[in-house]
């Protein structure tokens, strides 16, 4: 009786899980969406000046206000999210693949390989994230693509260590071993047997990781090491408009608010995929 009334509070605690992760995974489409098609849904052109129309408060016209340049807000904020949004899914896009091929191939060979490469990690793991991108991108110059492969060369590393954990677990089991006696290469057990397997992780780190990245990808165009004037980017637009916080505080709030919103879902969505993916939830299934 017991075992019973526990299967059935996680079929419905799975259920709980599984409309949220639909929630948010619509939420997440709608965003895309509005992103993808920014410059049709766009009022105004983001880039347009007109310093009759400088620093206006949001109202009905301009709903964000418009900047010292007569600019609309609301139409930067929202083509912004172009460089902002797909940046960063570039960036995480990169660095889990990168890094899980890495960390694959260490765990399964060992050897020089895994040490050399783990020593690699080590030093990248071993400097505060946001410090090293920015000593990388200052060396680097500004702009975007610049500040997405500073914090690629310093990101990868957590993706390898979760695909070589994973992947020496899997290593010795009974059914790669099957695979191997069955006369398996090396590259087809990577394949069929050890990256289907180490793939949960990587998915949920990255997912998790989509709005770390965001938020160190808009704090490089903040100091200036990201994208540059006058592309509508949202650090780029808190930036400029810093300095009139006191008096304009919707130069900073709009972009900020757009930051805000966007990584709250992504990391929400972030944390209903790992509890999707909870072998205590699985169970339920």
């Amino acid at each position: 009786m017991k075992d019973t009334v526990t299967v059935r509070v996680q079929k419905v605690k799975k259920s709980g899980i599984k409309t949220r992760l639909i929630f948010f995974l619509i939420l997440v489409a709608i965003l895309l969406l509005v992103t993808l098609f920014a410059n049709q849904i766009a009022p105004y052109d983001p880039y347009a000046q007109d310093l009759s129309r400088s620093m206006l408060p949001p109202s009905p016209e301009h709903w964000m206000g418009t900047d010292r340049y007569g600019r609309d807000l609301f139409s930067r904020v929202l083509v912004g999210a172009q460089t902002s949004i797909f940046a960063t899914l570039a960036l995480v896009g990169v660095i889990s693949l990168f890094g899980t091929v890495v960390g694959t191939l260490c765990g399964y060979y060992g050897g020089a390989l895994d040490s050399v490469v783990m020593r690699i990690s080590d030093v990248c793991l071993a400097f505060p994230g946001l410090v090293f991108a920015l000593a990388i991108a200052a060396l680097l110059g500004g702009g975007v693509s610049n500040a997405v492969l500073a914090l690629a060369v310093i990101s990868w590393p957590k993706y390898a260590r979760v695909a070589r954990s994973q992947t020496l677990a899997l290593k010795n089991s009974s059914f790669v071993a099957a695979a191997r006696l069955s006369g398996s290469t090396s590259g087809q057990m990577i394949l069929r047997h050890i990256l289907p397997n180490i793939l949960g992780p990587i998915l949920v780190t990255a997912m998790l990781d989509i709005g770390t990245m965001m938020m160190e990808l808009a704090g490089l165009s903040f100091l200036g090491l990201g994208a540059q004037p006058p592309t509508a980017e949202w650090g780029n637009m808190m930036s400029g408009g810093r300095s009139m916080l006191q008096t304009y505080p919707w130069l900073v709030l709009s972009p900020g608010f757009a930051i805000f919103l966007t990584v709250v879902i992504f990391n929400l969505l972030g944390d209903t995929v790992r509890d999707y993916m909870d072998p205590k939830n699985s169970r339920a299934r």
